[in-house]
């Protein structure tokens, strides 16, 4: 019955059309009520003319366990197509280790809130993924380090809704220290999405190139990853972000061509130190990628530990991720979301079966 009082109290809104879809109760984060999940009043969130600004926000949660990864979802309105153009980061670095935003068929809980630490070696039976396992899944935007406002060229959105698989937007927030919140404290970590409704033939897309892999004790390592555009598809990179945790020291990606010789030519999208701002940053060359280019990462690691570090969700693990932002014009994106392969010590670049040659190996791990 409460439920269905506030449905129709609120129906008279529009919220991005994006409706909160979770049920009412209390979860073993904090006491979550309507009120605390969203401002459905978009009169107080317009960003300019012909678009809008929704708050996909931590409903007030109150971490109890460090490395703790929470999810939250809002259901997208299916009879209408919605682009986003800007993401607008509502988080410290202080608070939020890093954050991510997905596109999702279905969530990958009924819950309000859930623990979706799916990398997580210890596993609980309340953790579910971000998007449910056999659901559509993909990475709208990602933020770490502080990274400022993300505003998407002119024309350019992430089309969610009516003619797209996404019908769920599920904010993904790591915690990786709880001392603030042992007092009691809550949190509303999260990102303001600006949208528009006036159809955008740029559509955008994010592919993520990453790996998983060992990194042996005090040692340089290399984890690489490379995939092959097979689509008919031209994609044109205009943004790129890098992700690693504290061992990384060189994150660089790759458009791999071969020229008429037969020979790789290997273009630079994007290199940085991944303990700078994890923001996204303006791609290095904006050339098209096409059918039959290859996209390739290097992840540069320097490990002065005395064990194995092991790719993983926690601090004491390690990431490697470039994240490239691209669009396509009068298309659909990728199907391709994702890139990754077994890393070390079974996969790099040289190895004969991958196929790749003429690598840059000084320029990929040095700035």
């Amino acid at each position: 019955m409460l439920a269905e009082n506030l449905k129709s109290r609120y129906r008279h809104i529009e919220v991005f059309a994006l409706v909160i879809w979770f049920t009412f109760q209390c979860s073993t984060y904090g006491l979550i009520t309507y009120d605390d999940l969203v401002d459905n009043d978009l009169n107080n969130h317009q960003t300019g003319e012909g678009s809008s600004r929704f708050p996909l926000l931590m409903p007030q949660v109150s971490p109890n366990m460090p490395e703790l990864y929470l999810c939250t979802p809002v259901k997208v309105d299916y009879t209408t197509n919605y682009y986003i153009v800007g993401y607008a980061p509502n988080a410290t670095m202080n608070t939020a280790h890093h954050m991510l935003v997905y596109g999702c068929g279905e969530p990958g809980s009924a819950k309000p809130v859930w623990n979706c630490g799916e990398m997580s070696k210890k596993y609980s039976t309340d953790s579910a993924s971000p998007c449910g396992v056999h659901s559509h899944s993909q990475i709208l935007y990602a933020w770490a380090r502080d990274a400022p406002k993300l505003d998407l060229p002119d024309g350019v959105g992430f089309k969610v809704g009516r003619d797209t698989p996404i019908k769920y937007i599920v904010l993904q927030v790591h915690y990786a220290h709880i001392d603030k919140f042992k007092d009691g404290s809550t949190d509303d970590s999260g990102v303001f999405i600006d949208y528009t409704l006036r159809p955008l033939n740029k559509l955008a897309g994010v592919l993520l190139l990453g790996t998983a892999g060992v990194i042996p004790p005090n040692s340089l390592e290399h984890m690489e990853t490379a995939c092959e555009i097979s689509e008919n598809k031209t994609i044109h990179p205009f943004a790129y972000r890098t992700h690693t945790h504290s061992l990384g020291k060189v994150v660089s990606g790759y458009r791999v061509r071969s020229d008429d010789h037969g020979i790789h030519q290997w273009t630079l999208l994007g290199k940085r130190d991944p303990l700078t701002p994890q923001m996204f940053y303006p791609i290095e060359n904006s050339d098209p990628i096409m059918t039959g280019d290859y996209l390739a990462a290097r992840c540069t690691m320097l490990s002065h530990r005395n064990r194995v570090t092991q790719i993983g969700a926690t601090n004491e693990d390690e990431m490697c991720n470039f994240y490239l932002m691209y669009y396509v014009e009068n298309d659909e994106p990728l199907n391709m979301k994702y890139c990754f392969s077994q890393g070390p010590p079974n996969y790099y670049w040289g190895n004969p079966d991958v196929g790749l040659h003429n690598i840059p190996n000084i320029e990929a791990s040095t700035l």
